[in-house]
Order: structure tokens, then C-alpha cells, then sequence
């Protein structure tokens, strides 16, 4: 099959008005107080979500019957990269993580009823949503160390375990809760993925957590499951089958984190690139000083790269491949050529590279952050190698 690097006309169209939505209604709100040390607040949000609703613009990736425009991955890939130019962009179109990630997997896995009470309100911006699985000592990058224990008695299952790191979930509605199913003679027992309302008792948020990043709303929080008790209806597909549903939400959800940081690593390069014409240095321009000029050359260069191997890999997965090498070494080579981009647009900027002059320290903070969502670095290149030894 051949491969067409042209962006067709109506796309085109579609990555021009959200970059333009992007750059002239949301920018402005990049030195808003709502948005804090634990990212946007709900308050934030809405308005901005609002903002993209009245463009048309709100949730585009959804499938058509949810009221999206069933963006394919390629399509998702440009539309993504102009709507990162602001890191509160994906917020306003509600196609920021985890929201994006969630979305994709309950309508892959959710029943009709599960998809009218816990979906639907997502797709339409009026909740937020979290998946729960990162353990303190537990689950991580390697989710077969779950602890976190749902016990079924034949009618509800009632949760116990801790959890830390998960994103929005101060605030969120919509939960999708992993824990392991005890051996019981009702139902197949393993890692499973249960639906629960945000205020459902025995869901206790203990504390949200302080990292580097402000680009999620409501931060991440540590989370504990005090006799949190659901019925059987709440599970999410199959008791027993949580690993496998999260292999369907997880080669996705890498490629469009690498998406929205592209835009945001391209917006840091043209501040750069803008400073650099007009900052004066030893007689002339500091961009016509070689070491300058070579960091912004090696900048458009990795830019240009992490494009393609993007935009490689959504091929793959639009052409039915799963993708799950190749998406494991877009994550871990677009996450560390992007740091590397944000990184040289600091040095670039020089003193007012570290202040919040310019939204580029931020940008870099959060790019810092992006290089362990959905795995480290050296978690798919683990993965890379051992798929190398098997071929």
C-alpha cells in the first residue's frame, strides 16, 4: 500500500481553524489563574470547553454515532499537533489525556448502558474522567503487580487497595477502576476493570499530589478504595480481561500524547526562533551566531522526524495493524527528541528561558513529565528489544 503524505484539502481546513482557535481564543487564558500548580481548575475548563463548543470544535475525535467526526489516526495526528500549540488546547477541545484515552476505550468496550451513563457526558464536556491503576509499590509500568482487590460475593464486588499518580481524578465523575478479582466460583478471576461514579462512598481522595507539570486538570491525585462497593453490572467487558482492554486504549493513547506535544514542542520553536531574530549579541542577531543557529537547525530536524514517525505509526493502525512496536518506539523517541527541543528553545531563550516570560519553562517542564506518561523510556525499549529477540 502506498503512503500519501498529502493532507487533503477538508483536513487542512480543519488543522487551520483550531490552530487558529487555538492561538487566538485559548493563548490568551495561558496566564489565567484558574490555571494552577495542579493544572486548570473545573471552572477553567468549562469556560474554555465552551469556547470549543461554540467552534464546533469540541471532542472531533469522537466516532460519528457519538457526535464526533470519527477523525482517523492520521487525522487525529494533525488535528492534534495544531490544537497542542497551547497545552490548554486539548483541554478546550476535550481531546486532552486521560479523557482522550477513556474515551476511546469505552467505546470499544462499554455495554449501551455503560455508555449512555459514563461515556456520553464525557464526549459532550459536561464530566471528566480518570483510570485508575498506578500503585505506590503496586501496579505501574509493570500492571502485573496489582494489588488493589475487588472481592465478589455472587453479587456486588466490594474493592480495597491504594492508588497514586492518577490523573483529574479530583473532580472526575467517571471512573474506571483496576483491580484484581479474588478467586470466587461466580465469575473469572485477574486484573479487571470496573465503571464507578465519582461520589460513590469508598472512593476517598486522600491528597492531590505536587509534580512539575500544571497541564491536567485537577492534577494527580493519591486515591484509596475503602470498601468501595459495586455491582456486577459495573464491570467493564470481562472480570479477568483488564490487561488486554488496556493494550486497546494503550498504543493510541501513546501516539496522541506524542500528537499534542509535538504542537507544544513546534509553539516552543517558534518563540525561539522569533527571539533569536531580534535578541542582539556581539554585533548581530543571536541567530546568525553558529551555536545558536545549529540548536534551531537540530530543532526543525527533530521536529520533522517525530512527524514522520508519527504519522507512520497512525498509518499502521489505520491500515489495521496493532502497532505496539512501532507505537512503542514513536513514545520513546518522540518523548526524548521533544524534551531535547524544549531543552535547546531554554538555552536559546537564555535568562528569560527559566522565568515565565514566555510559556516555554513551562512547556519544558511539562515536556519533562510527558517522557514517563504511558511508560518510561526504558519500559519500550525494553519492549523493543525483546521484540527484536523474538523476531
Amino acid at each position: 500500500m502506498s503512503i500519501d503524505f498529502t493532507v487533503p484539502a477538508d483536513l487542512e481546513a480543519l488543522r487551520d481553524r483550531v490552530r487558529s482557535f487555538v492561538a487566538d481564543r485559548i493563548v490568551p487564558y495561558e496566564r489565567d489563574p484558574r490555571l494552577t500548580q495542579h493544572g486548570p481548575d473545573d471552572d477553567l475548563r468549562a469556560e474554555l470547553v465552551e469556547l470549543a463548543r461554540a467552534e464546533k470544535l469540541l471532542t472531533v475525535q469522537a466516532p460519528v454515532e457519538f457526535g464526533g467526526l470519527g477523525l482517523s489516526h492520521v487525522e487525529q495526528a494533525v488535528v492534534y499537533e495544531a490544537a497542542g500549540w497551547s497545552t490548554l488546547g486539548p483541554v478546550a477541545m476535550n481531546c486532552a489525556a486521560p479523557d482522550e484515552g477513556n474515551m476511546f476505550l469505552l467505546g470499544k468496550v462499554a455495554d449501551p448502558e455503560q455508555i449512555d451513563r459514563f461515556l456520553m457526558p464525557v464526549i459532550r464536556g459536561e464530566q471528566r474522567s480518570v483510570f485508575a491503576m498506578t500503585e505506590p509499590g503496586g501496579a505501574g509500568s509493570d500492571p502485573n503487580q496489582l494489588t488493589t482487590e475487588a472481592v465478589f460475593d455472587g453479587e456486588n464486588f466490594v474493592i480495597n487497595g491504594r492508588k497514586w499518580l492518577i490523573t483529574g481524578a479530583d473532580g472526575a465523575k467517571t471512573w474506571i477502576i483496576m483491580a484484581r478479582v479474588a478467586p470466587n466460583p461466580h465469575v473469572p478471576a485477574g486484573p479487571s476493570l470496573f465503571l464507578a461514579d465519582g461520589d460513590t462512598p469508598g472512593i476517598v481522595i486522600e491528597r492531590v499530589m505536587n509534580t512539575m507539570d500544571r497541564n491536567y486538570v485537577g492534577g494527580h491525585a493519591v486515591v484509596r478504595f475503602e470498601n468501595l462497593t459495586l455491582p456486577r453490572s459495573a464491570v467493564l467487558g470481562t472480570t479477568g480481561e483488564a490487561l488486554r482492554y488496556a493494550q486497546l486504549r494503550l498504543a493510541p493513547a501513546r501516539l496522541t500524547h506524542c500528537m499534542r506535544w509535538l504542537g507544544a514542542a513546534a509553539r516552543a520553536q517558534s518563540i525561539a526562533v522569533d527571539y533569536a531574530r531580534t535578541r542582539t549579541a556581539f554585533g548581530r542577531p543571536i541567530g546568525e551566531h553558529e551555536g545558536v543557529s545549529f540548536m534551531l537547525a537540530d530543532n526543525e530536524v527533530a521536529l520533522h522526524q517525530c512527524r514522520l514517525t508519527i504519522w507512520h505509526t497512525c498509518w499502521l493502525m489505520d491500515s489495521g495493524d496493532r502497532a505496539r512496536h512501532e507505537s512503542s518506539m514513536a513514545k520513546s523517541y518522540v518523548s526524548e527528541e521533544l524534551f531535547k527541543v524544549a531543552d535547546r528553545c531554554v538555552q536559546v531563550l537564555g535568562g528569560i528561558g527559566i522565568s515565565d516570560e514566555t510559556v516555554v519553562e513551562m512547556i519544558f517542564r511539562d515536556m519533562r513529565a510527558f517522557r514517563l506518561y504511558d511508560g518510561p523510556t526504558e519500559v519500550h525499549k525494553f519492549a523493543i528489544g525483546r521484540h527484536l529477540l523474538r523476531e
